[in-house]
């Protein structure tokens, strides 16, 4: 279930049947390229309506003004990180730990810099909109995933895994925001892919209580 958006964001409607969720997803990905092309100050309802091939009626039958479309064409982004790391931390369980932090690392920055250029993007826009159930929304989503990971790793046990989840994640999830606050060059995203499976193989190495037996 989607956080609720703040007073003022809220869409008209949600979709309901495929044809209408495509629609959704074709004003979605119309909001990105005009975002890109033109940048967030002249990017209007009509421009991208006229990407994605449908009425301006049919955006407000949605999105009452910009700013409404910003924070959904937001929040399906970070469904979509959310996703990627549900998926990675699935595919990890019962894996030593050092094996569950390199995984955690890249499928996030995978999903992040899938399409680098949206990303920084996006990361712009949410500075000028109220993200923080948004944001709230997609950590515990991710915490949650990474908190069930670290409950089946194969050679350790955690005395307090909820904050060792929480603190792994935020490190991962601030460290890459800052990257991509200062421009994110491929040099820069290499080291920070290196240096954060570095911190949290050594993070989760001094958390861990050794399993009876090793």
């Amino acid at each position: 279930m989607h956080p609720a958006p703040p007073d003022g964001l809220k869409p008209r409607k949600t979709p309901r049947q495929a044809r209408a969720e495509a629609t959704l997803d074709a004003i979605f990905e119309a909001t990105i390229q005009v975002l890109l092309a033109v940048g967030e100050r002249r990017l209007t309802t009509t421009r991208v309506a006229e990407r994605a091939g449908v009425s301006v009626g049919t955006m407000y039958q949605y999105f009452p003004h910009k700013q409404a479309l910003l924070y959904a064409v937001l929040q399906w982004h970070l469904a979509h990180i959310s996703a990627a790391v549900e998926v990675a931390c699935q595919g990890c369980r019962g894996r030593p730990a050092a094996e569950m932090a390199d995984g955690l690392v890249n499928a996030f920055l995978d999903a992040k810099t899938e399409r680098l250029d949206v990303t920084k993007a996006l990361y712009l826009i949410a500075e000028d909109l109220d993200t923080t159930t948004l944001l709230a929304e997609a950590t515990s989503r991710n915490v949650a995933a990474t908190t069930a990971m670290l409950a089946t790793a194969a050679d350790a046990d955690f005395e307090n895994l909820l904050a060792v989840a929480s603190t792994m994640f935020s490190v991962i999830a601030g460290s890459t925001r800052i990257v991509f606050e200062r421009g994110a060059s491929l040099f820069a995203l290499q080291e920070l892919r290196r240096e954060l499976s570095l911190m949290c193989r050594s993070y989760l190495l001094a958390s861990r209580r050794a399993r009876q037996g090793d």
